[in-house]
């Protein structure tokens, strides 16, 4: 166990009007947990967030945007009154647990399959580029459908998915919003190269493929306020099939635009997502954290050691851990005092009920 004698990761941090509790975020987790096709959590999500709401902050799982954005069965969604009032449960029993909680705002583009879409459309995105892999439907796993792209004319309607999204989550009682731009998802392809084919303004130079990026951002302040705002990158990831051929420029060029509105946070995978640190063709991401004007958060394969050399460092203002907290609901107390972590139950991942969900044991309990 690393000396914790002098480390500042257990200590409060402000971030934008919050004071955090520490600087450990528990990060946003796809669990697959809602009922039906409405996506609208119910008591048991709200009493799983609850459990964890000693983490300094909470990044709810990917809740999608519209019903256009939804890639996964089962998800949550944030964009009807129905689901305002689910998740109004979440952040009332977030709240009243001492935690803070952000909503992390979701559009997949073409990861995605037509049983998920409305009328049994097609998933959209920036360009017609099939990506490799599967679904999760009600049916089970799917292939991937090749998607439609975007017309110029309906991408503003997709930016305003973003601005009734950041209201509703409002309404909700959020704390704030996190824009998700990574992971191979709908604002990714639209930045990266192997997935943005377009001819038009939003395709071919940089300058182009980070106006997607920049619309979407300017109407998630527009809706709240830039220190209620934070957003993910996955600069080097291949998740979800997607890559760029010079990612540097590229994030390089994400970091300014993003910078122009002052948020709160910036989220990073570092390296590829669920998997290694060091990614062939990658380079240092600690660019992007200096040239950041807000928070750096860093995400990717951290434990307590790692997380502890990167505050003492300066290499992140924030931590987050993701697979940890599904197993151990009090994971800042196990960091904190040595003990052990429990394992997960990779089968109860995506999908059912309490089990592999709300009934992980605190340390305490395990001790009775």
């Amino acid at each position: 166990m690393p000396d914790l004698s002098t480390t500042d990761l257990f200590d409060p941090v402000q971030l934008g009007p919050l004071q955090l509790a520490n600087r450990i975020v528990m990060a946003p987790l796809t669990r697959s947990r809602t009922e039906g096709d409405a996506g609208v959590p119910g008591p048991m999500n709200a009493q799983y967030y609850a459990q964890r709401a000693t983490a300094g902050l909470i990044v709810s799982e990917a809740t999608n945007i519209s019903a256009q954005g939804r890639g996964y069965a089962y998800t949550p969604g944030i964009y009807t009154d129905e689901q305002v009032e689910g998740w109004k449960l979440v952040t009332e029993a977030v709240h009243q647990a001492g935690g803070k909680i952000v909503c992390q705002l979701w559009h997949v583009g073409r990861i995605s399959h037509s049983s998920l879409q409305p009328g049994g459309a097609l998933p959209v995105a920036p360009s017609a580029v099939k990506p490799q892999g599967q679904a999760f439907t009600n049916t089970g796993f799917q292939p991937l459908a090749t998607p439609r792209a975007l017309e110029l004319d309906e991408i503003a309607g997709v930016v305003d998915q973003y601005r009734h999204a950041t209201k509703c989550a409002r309404r909700a009682g959020f704390d704030g919003v996190e824009v998700h731009a990574a992971n191979g998802y709908l604002i990714d392809q639209f930045l990266k190269d192997k997935t943005n084919l377009r001819t038009d303004a939003y395709g071919g130079s940089i300058e182009n493929r980070t106006r997607f990026l920049a619309e979407a951002v300017a109407a998630t302040v527009k809706a709240w306020s830039a220190d209620r705002v934070g957003i993910r990158f996955s600069p080097i990831s291949p998740a979800n099939d997607i890559a760029d051929s010079d990612p540097r420029p590229l994030f390089e060029e994400a970091v300014r635009v993003i910078n122009r509105f002052d948020l709160a946070y910036m989220h990073v995978v570092e390296g590829a997502t669920q998997g290694p640190r060091e990614v062939a063709g990658g380079f240092d991401l600690q660019l992007l954290r200096r040239a950041f004007k807000g928070l750096y958060m860093a995400n990717n394969g951290y434990d307590l050691d790692l997380a502890v050399r990167a505050r003492a460092s300066a290499a992140a203002d924030l931590i987050a851990f993701g697979r940890p907290f599904i197993a151990n609901p009090d994971l800042v107390a196990r960091m904190k005092t040595g003990a052990p972590l429990a394992e997960e139950d990779k089968a109860t991942w995506y999908g059912g009920d309490a089990h592999g969900y709300t009934d992980y044991p605190f340390m305490e309990k395990k001790a009775a």
